[in-house]
């Protein structure tokens, strides 16, 4: 017994020891074990992966608007054979319509349901067949970005949401291009295919867009995170020092009102009681005087009145007799000797205008000027 005793303490340092020997992780840098190797994809998912299929039966079904029966009648078999690669049935029901998609008992991926769901939510949100195609491959996914309850107006909204496409289209172009999305605005909702990263930044632009921010803003900053990107160096860095700061310019004022009440201090004495007709009557003596010199008093307070009214109604009658003042006489300044006029000269001027023959030739002088021109013509021959 005392040999087991004695054997219990080393026994438990010795498990102590071999605790600590045990191999720890190597230490790798965070920046590593979150950034994805460039050129890396995940594996596709093969039949080998899933040989014996799934249980049950998945459907999903969408309605679309009247607008898309005649394209949709059109590219149902298209998306009948891109569906049925992937054991996918689809069928369309014009009368309902409605699209509904469901799983085979050949389906071997299980997620395929989902695509076909989205593919079939595309077409009716009017994405082409060509586009909506590829949300069926891995590496691809989907948005559908709900606007209509973001705005009350609906002047308001049209405006916001035509800012989002820009003249032309030039906005979405240039969004389509930083995000490597497909975009398409249609009625109450923006539809999105693309990458994940991508999507998230193309929700976030509309969402702003239609919180009254200009596209304009976010695509910039898109600009420089896309530079940001290339450099290796900057990848574990915050890149909020290089990104623009943009500040809102037309802060709404509280109006203030026309007539502001300023309050009094607050004290903690009711205010003083006002004086009734009586105390006023005791306070001027009033209120001891017979009826008859109250009366006496009264009228003589009117004829006073009456009186001053009289005798301001005097003074403006009597204004229009009041000669207005005359204003001072002017006296002439007398002309200049520089302004003075030249007679002279004017008399020479008229000599000279009377010298010159004015207005047309008599008969003598034709006849002369005829006879001359006829001397020149012989004189040529």
């Amino acid at each position: 017994m005392a040999s087991s005793k004695q054997g219990g303490p080393a026994a438990a340092s010795r498990k102590g020891e071999f605790r600590s020997q045990k191999p720890k992780p190597e230490s790798r840098d965070e920046s590593e074990l979150l950034t994805v190797p460039d050129g890396w994809k995940e594996p596709a998912f093969s039949k080998e992966d899933n040989p014996r299929g799934l249980l049950e039966e998945s459907s999903f079904a969408t309605l679309f608007p009247k607008y898309r029966e005649a394209y949709l009648k059109e590219c149902w078999p298209l998306v009948q054979k891109a569906l049925s690669e992937h054991h996918v049935n689809a069928t369309l029901d014009l009368i309902e319509g409605s699209m509904t998609v469901c799983t085979t008992k050949k389906t071997f991926d299980p997620y395929i349901i989902i695509r076909a769901r989205d593919l079939i939510k595309l077409l009716a949100r009017s994405v082409s067949f060509e586009q909506a195609v590829r949300i069926l491959q891995d590496d691809v996914a989907c948005d559908i970005i709900k606007i209509g309850s973001l705005v009350r107006n609906k002047e308001r909204f049209v405006k916001r949401r035509q800012r989002l496409i820009g003249p032309k289209g030039s906005t979405l172009k240039a969004l389509e291009l930083l995000t490597n999305c497909y975009i398409m605005v249609q009625g109450n909702t923006v539809s999105a295919i693309g990458p994940f990263s991508g999507l998230k930044e193309v929700r976030k632009v509309v969402l702003d867009t239609m919180k009254n921010i200009h596209p304009i803003y976010n695509i910039k900053t898109l600009m420089i995170k896309r530079e940001l990107a290339k450099d290796s160096e900057l990848r574990s860095q915050s890149w909020e020092r290089f990104l623009p700061q943009f500040k809102h310019k037309n802060v709404n004022k509280r109006k203030e009102p026309k007539k502001k009440t300023v309050k009094k201090e607050y004290t903690p004495f009711p205010p003083p009681q006002p004086e009734s007709q009586i105390d006023k009557e005791l306070a001027t003596g009033e209120y001891f005087l017979k009826a008859s010199q109250k009366k006496r008093q009264k009228m003589e307070a009117i004829k006073a009145k009456q009186a001053e009214a009289l005798s301001r109604r005097q003074e403006e009658r009597n204004k229009a007799f009041i000669p207005p003042k005359e204003k001072p006489v002017v006296k002439p300044k007398e002309a200049s000797t520089e302004t003075k006029i030249d007679v002279a000269a004017i008399k020479e001027k008229v000599k000279k205008a009377k010298s010159k023959k004015l207005g047309a030739l008599t008969a003598e002088e034709v006849k002369l000027k005829m006879e001359a021109d006829e001397k020149k013509k012989k004189k040529k021959k």
